[in-house]
């Protein structure tokens, strides 16, 4: 079976680390190019050990290769602000785009919530790490009882985040919380990312609170345990770390959600996750990583295996 040539912008950890994806696990797609803007990465550097053409040049040292006329999508991870000039670029050439940066040019993309609803956009967007933890479990509680307010906590390892994940953190928390919203199902989302300076580095860890309507606390929980088996067959090392908590909030002692103007009486539902990375670039600490770029290749591989207009 021919397989779809990709390339990757961003050499740093999370390009690195997708890049070592595709040639290790994808039937389906095949590195094309590697592209970054330091001729002395590591991830260009890698590339070139491993047989990959690379553009040192950054998106236009691409688009002017003869390699470019064979990529059916491009992977960018590279920063919010760069993506909207390689958004630009790569729609003027007709290549397909799945955006691993907080930008959100393009719908949101959870492959287990809605891989098959954005087919024909041109521009994927891939939320955030947080947002592919989290999201998922938020969607499995909003298909049981619907959700007034979802609050996630993306706790990571600080040695897993790289310049262009602090360069975002406010794109992050603006896009999850957004994402929360409009594909978790959540009428109120918030998001917070905390990283992580302890050693040895910890593990991504994430809170996932929910307050919905009055439901049967059994369909929850199986609503959660099948939606966290479904994230486990791109994302191995995603797994709860303890029961759902389930707890009834009265009318007696309704809380007050002062930002929103509302007062909810109904169930809190907090589920703890733990993402372990499968350490194909990074530490096994860096589930982070391995969340955003496991989604991202399991998003494009049914993108490409479907089919749908470029632009």
């Amino acid at each position: 079976m021919s397989r779809h040539k990709v390339a990757i912008i961003g050499s740093g950890n999370i390009g690195t680390d997708l890049m070592i994806k595709v040639m290790r696990l994808s039937k389906t797609l095949k590195m094309g190019v590697m592209v970054g803007i330091d001729p002395d990465s590591d991830g260009l550097a890698r590339a070139r050990r491993l047989g990959v053409p690379v553009s040192d040049t950054g998106l236009e040292g691409l688009l002017s290769m003869p390699e470019a006329d064979d990529i059916a999508l491009v992977f960018d991870a590279t920063s919010a602000g760069a993506h909207k000039h390689h958004d630009t670029l790569l729609a003027q050439r007709g290549i397909r785009r799945v955006d691993l940066t907080p930008a959100a040019i393009g719908p949101y993309v959870v492959p287990s919530v809605n891989i098959d609803a954005h087919l024909d956009a041109p521009n994927v967007n891939m939320v955030t790490c947080g947002g592919q933890a989290t999201i998922p479990i938020v969607a499995a509680i909003s298909r049981v009882a619907p959700v007034l307010y979802a609050e996630i906590v993306a706790a990571i390892a600080s040695k897993s985040a790289g310049p262009g994940t602090r360069a975002n953190i406010d794109e992050f928390t603006e896009t999850t919380s957004r994402a929360i919203e409009s594909v978790g199902g959540a009428k109120y989302g918030k998001a917070i990312i905390i990283l992580n300076p302890a050693e040895p580095p910890l593990t991504m860890r994430d809170t996932v609170l929910c307050l919905c309507t009055d439901a049967d606390p059994d369909a929850i929980r199986a609503s959660v345990r099948s939606m966290v088996d479904e994230v486990q067959r791109y994302v191995p090392g995603y797994r709860m770390k303890h029961d759902v908590q389930i707890e009834q909030i009265g009318n007696n002692a309704p809380l007050t959600l002062a930002d929103h103007g509302v007062t909810f009486s109904g169930l809190k539902v907090t589920v703890f996750l733990e993402v372990e990375g499968a350490a194909h670039y990074l530490p096994s600490y860096a589930g982070n990583l391995d969340i955003m770029t496991s989604a991202a290749l399991r998003t494009a591989e049914h993108i490409l295996s479907i089919g749908g207009p470029q632009a």
